[in-house]
């Protein structure tokens, strides 16, 4: 359990300026393929937050040599010295993207074994595709437990995803890195970070082409040299910051960030009333009028994205109307929902739907964060709420935000940390 709370006095519009940090989910992706390189990496822009900590220590466990300053944002990866293809359990259960070192290792070694992958509590999040790729590759892969083992010298082959997987797809695509011949990825993810993890592996001397469609092609070379590579802008705290500037009523400009990565956002607000306006790499978010309801569905990018449906949803709390959300991506992502109804929200989950009735007040009050965007989810309730939410085991929010607190705090927020007294251990 953590040992402090956030304390958050709600009811200030945030305005002025902030800057996106660097991609959660492109930084999680892109540090595992330094494996695959022949020689040293430099990743820039990484964000500071405890997954990539996390990654810097697996690394570090299976031999590679590895420079990291958080405030440097950069870490150098010289991984000639690894000699393990074995990330133990207890590892692999502090994030869920541990799972990337299996098509790392196994792109590098032709074998890896790792621990079932931890992180966020959001439902059942298989890795069936992934495992269907790498035997597809040539890997004989045995699930024993808690652990996953593969083995098996990669080849191109063409891989047909039963559905849209984004970890499958890059799992894949680092798998196929170094594969003899060409490996033809079919019903492949599009997002951002996936284009954004074609684009290192091709600064290393991989042919990567298709990234951003459905159909992803790699021939795989043996040899991949060193490479300087500055991952993108994050999508998903860019679009935590616009919610964030929308449900207080605010005025904020968000510097470095990517609009067109924001498109099925953006479209949600605007029809909610809120005023959105692009520039080459910033966005202004400000309410002119009171938000409407509106209804969302979370679908795979170019869709609206399941990582923003639990900020999006808090927001909808105090719209006017009834909002229905469907979530189709996870089973278990309304449980912030759930937190919300003891600060006035009022809300019917059917399986997955929410239905939305929103009020005209929220309400501070003691409440749990149960994963990552459930987090980010209360401190926007917060940031809309009367008087002072509490906000129990905040660091899951650590984990994929840099420096949230502090970036609110500089927009005119009131939120702070305390530590938590005896009897609040066991809250």
């Amino acid at each position: 359990m953590d040992s402090y709370k956030l304390l958050i006095t709600g009811g200030i519009p945030l305005m002025g300026e902030t800057y996106v940090s660097g991609g959660k989910n492109t930084s999680v992706a892109v540090i595992p393929a330094t494996l695959l390189s022949d020689e040293p990496c430099t990743i820039e822009n990484l964000p500071d937050i405890e997954d990539v900590r996390v990654l810097k220590d697996i690394l570090t466990d299976l031999g590679a040599k590895v420079d990291y300053l958080p405030e440097s944002k950069r870490m150098t990866v010289d991984p000639r010295n690894v000699h393990s293809w074995l990330v133990p359990y207890r590892q692999s259960q502090r994030m869920r993207a541990s799972y990337y070192m299996l098509g790392a290792l196994l792109g590098r070694f032709g074998q890896a074994e790792v621990g079932y992958p931890g992180g966020c509590s959001i439902g059942a999040r298989p890795v069936d595709q992934h495992l269907k790729a790498f035997r597809a590759m040539g890997a004989e892969v045995e699930e024993r437990g808690a652990v996953i083992t593969a083995k098996g010298k990669m080849h191109g082959t063409p891989v047909y995803f039963d559905r849209i997987t984004v970890g499958g797809t890059i799992n894949a695509m680092l798998a196929a890195a170094k594969a003899e011949g060409n490996t033809v990825l079919y019903n492949a993810a599009r997002e951002p970070h996936v284009v954004d993890l074609a684009n290192f592996l091709n600064s290393m001397g991989c042919r990567v082409r298709g990234a951003g469609t459905d159909v992803i092609r790699i021939m795989g070379a043996p040899y991949l040299h060193g490479s300087t590579y500055t991952v993108i802008p994050d999508q998903i705290e860019t679009g935590t910051l616009m919610i964030a500037a929308a449900a207080t009523r605010g005025d904020v400009v968000i510097r470095g960030c990517i609009p067109a990565h924001m498109e099925a956002l953006t479209a949600k607000l605007l029809e909610m009333g809120v005023a959105v306006s692009d520039m080459d790499d910033a966005i202004r978010v400000r309410t002119v009028r009171g938000h409407r309801a509106v209804n969302i569905k979370t679908q795979e990018y170019p869709g609206f994205p399941t990582d923003l449906q639990q900020p999006m949803s808090a927001l909808l709390t105090r719209a006017s109307g009834d909002s229905i959300v469907i979530e189709t991506i996870f089973e278990s992502r309304f449980k912030h929902l759930n937190e919300m109804q003891r600060m006035g929200a009022r809300v019917r989950i059917l399986d997955q739907t929410a239905i939305i009735e929103g009020v005209s007040e929220l309400y501070g009050a003691p409440v749990t964060a149960t994963d990552l965007r459930a987090g980010a989810a209360l401190v926007i309730a917060g940031l809309m709420a009367n008087g002072t939410t509490e906000i129990y085991e905040p660091g899951f929010i650590e984990r994929g935000y840099e420096h949230i607190e502090e970036k609110l705090r500089a927009l005119g927020a009131n939120i702070r940390r305390e530590p938590l007294e005896a009897q609040e251990m066991r809250f």
